[in-house]
């Protein structure tokens, strides 16, 4: 059995419940934070795919909040949100929708949340 030590711990956060999206997204908001979502769904290879290279991305700016969502498990939250697809990568600022991925391709991923995140610390400074 692995144990948990050898497990670097996740800076993705999972989004469960409309509850849980609505606290992390005010607190995000508040506190002029951007935030990066994955809607992901455990039967969407390409999803699953995704998860190492989002945390990655997650380690890479610390100063982002990284959520993953199941829209299986939070079907309202992905509704909300008007994803169709999976994997979908959505990007906001100030509580609103600044950039939309759709599909696993992950050079564009990497890229677009690279300059997304740049962006911000250039506005921020």
């Amino acid at each position: 059995m692995e144990s948990q030590e050898q497990q670097p711990k996740s800076r993705v956060i999972k989004v469960q419940s409309v509850e849980s999206w609505d606290f992390y997204f005010t607190q995000a908001t508040n506190q002029a934070c951007p935030i990066v979502v994955h809607f992901t769904a455990l039967w969407c290879m390409p999803s699953v795919a995704m998860n190492p290279i989002f945390e990655e991305l997650a380690s890479a700016y610390p100063d982002a909040l990284f959520l993953t969502v199941d829209v299986d498990e939070a079907k309202e939250v992905a509704a909300k949100m008007e994803v169709k697809a999976m994997p979908t990568f959505v990007l906001m600022k100030d509580g609103a929708e600044a950039d939309k991925i759709v599909g696993a391709n992950p050079e564009e991923i990497r890229k677009r949340i690279a300059g997304f995140v740049q962006s911000i610390r250039a506005y921020n400074a």
